[in-house]
């Protein structure tokens, strides 16, 4: 098992790390995202249409592998919240970045996910993801309905067993650790968020002023007339610029730092749901233990039988999440590091064009001094 986690050979025909989600078409209610992913032969591309019910089957479909072992060890890459069309304010900011009128980090969310897959050791071998990314074909998904009374039993049980002490250390302190970091990055990611929108405000707003300078412009033969709309035209091209600086600095925010926030905030979910999954296959083992201690002669040998199989699954759970978590802590550093790198690039070439631009703009003032 071991052997096979750490296996790195590629079992897809495409390149893993080039998928692109390079855009959303939208019919009515429906989106439909286009996939390019690059062959491995090099002779061409495959172009595929999915739905988010078909990226949402995608991901059932992985998880529900229960004959792969240790499968519920898997740190699952988190596929965003479905986004309506025409949602109201309050489900789109339940989105966060994700959930800005631009389209392109939806996609660019979409598209982590499925380099994510393509790139993780157990799941690229599931053969429903080289269909997925290669054939047109319709996934054949089936929405499963559950009894809203089986949801709430559930969520109270899950407390329950969420407050279980772990048999491990390793594993426990990970849960410490994970239960405070859950809750500082989506605090980050949405305060982050807020500032994003009061930059969108901004430019906005100076996008009204420099609008509104055009009012003051006055035709007629009066010196005076002139020279005040011609300082007018030129404060208006200047909160202009302002306006498109304010929009880049906003836009950078999103696509690097912002998008780094929101992808660390639903891993650090996803984590925090794979350690869930393993405690309670842990009080799983525990109540087999109980049950093959207490059984009659009768059912003893039955009972035993149980527990080993319980106790071997939650080997399996564990050896995959060890390495999972191991990975995991290295990916997530590699993953901020690059988004704390890009913005700063990112704000650095826009401030520098901008400086470039006020430049000009102080220039011609000095000019009609």
């Amino acid at each position: 098992m071991m052997e096979e986690v750490k296996e790195v050979t590629s079992f897809l025909s495409i390149h893993g790390q080039n998928i692109k989600v390079s855009e959303v078409m939208q019919d009515g209610d429906a989106l439909t995202f286009l996939i390019i992913s690059q062959k491995l032969s090099g002779t061409g591309e495959y172009h595929v249409g999915r739905t988010w019910d078909d990226f949402e089957w995608l991901q059932q479909h992985l998880f529900s592998r229960e004959d792969v072992p240790g499968i519920q060890g898997v740190i699952f890459p988190p596929l965003p919240a479905k986004a309506p069309v025409n949602a109201s304010a309050k489900v789109m900011k339940q989105l966060g970045f994700l959930g800005l009128e631009d389209w392109r980090p939806y996609c660019k969310a979409l598209e982590t996910f499925l380099r994510q897959v393509a790139a993780h050791s157990i799941l690229s071998k599931n053969k429903a993801v080289e269909g997925f990314l290669t054939s047109s074909e319709p996934t054949g998904r089936q929405k499963a309905r559950k009894n809203i009374f089986n949801r709430l039993s559930q969520a109270v049980d899950g407390m329950r067993k969420e407050g279980h002490k772990d048999v491990d250390e390793f594993f426990q302190t990970e849960r410490d650790h994970n239960l405070i970091l859950t809750g500082c990055t989506k605090i980050a990611a949405e305060k982050f968020l807020d500032v994003v929108l009061t930059e969108q405000k901004i430019a906005v707003a100076y996008g009204h002023f420099a609008a509104s300078l055009h009012l003051c412009v006055e035709a007629g033969e009066d010196p005076n007339k002139q020279a005040f709309s011609r300082v007018c035209v030129k404060l208006s091209e200047v909160f202009d610029s302002m306006k498109k600086n304010m929009a880049s600095v906003a836009e950078n925010n999103v696509s690097t730092l912002g998008l780094g926030l929101d992808l660390e905030s639903r891993y650090q979910e996803a984590e925090k749901e794979m350690l869930f999954r393993r405690i309670c296959k842990l009080v799983e083992v525990e109540n087999a233990r109980r049950n093959a201690e207490k059984a009659k002669p009768v059912k003893k040998t039955a009972m035993e039988e149980v527990k080993k199989a319980a106790e071997t699954e939650f080997e399996h759970i564990s050896e995959v999440a060890k390495l999972e978590i191991a990975q995991f802590e290295g990916a997530r550093v590699e993953m901020l590091q690059r988004a704390l790198v890009q913005w700063c690039e990112k704000q650095l070439l826009t401030a520098k064009e901008s400086a470039d631009r006020f430049n000009q703009h102080l220039q011609v003032f000095r000019g009609m001094a």
